[in-house]
């Protein structure tokens, strides 16, 4: 009747409504399939090839640490690395704090 105002559409009472719930669930859904997918799951990769980089590393890298130091790997224990970041200057390390495994000779280019 009014232009502007939609007519009323009325429902027993206590009954649910029909089609709509299907709906209502579908949006919900949606957005966590979609989060998963653009957040969660890269950063389940990028976790794994870490721990992948952590756990394959050995004397003699040249590796890059979180905070930007560059060194040489000297000793690794369970948790820590010592890196030798100049002739006779040791530091030791989280295991964790190393970012990168740099190709050979790269700290000579530095």
């Amino acid at each position: 009747m009014s232009f502007f105002i939609s007519d009323a559409l009325a429902q027993a009472a206590g009954a649910p409504p029909q089609g709509d719930m299907l709906m209502q669930l579908l949006f919900p859904i949606g957005l966590v399939v979609l989060l998963y997918f653009l957040m969660i799951r890269p950063q389940l990769k990028r976790q794994k090839e870490h721990a992948k980089l952590v756990a394959g590393l050995a004397k003699g890298d040249e590796v890059a640490t979180v905070g930007g130091i560059v060194g040489r790997v000297t000793d690794l224990g369970e948790n820590f690395v010592q890196v030798e970041v100049a002739d006779g200057v040791n530091v030791k390390l989280r295991r964790q704090a190393v970012e990168a495994v740099l190709p050979k000779g790269s700290i000579k280019e530095l």
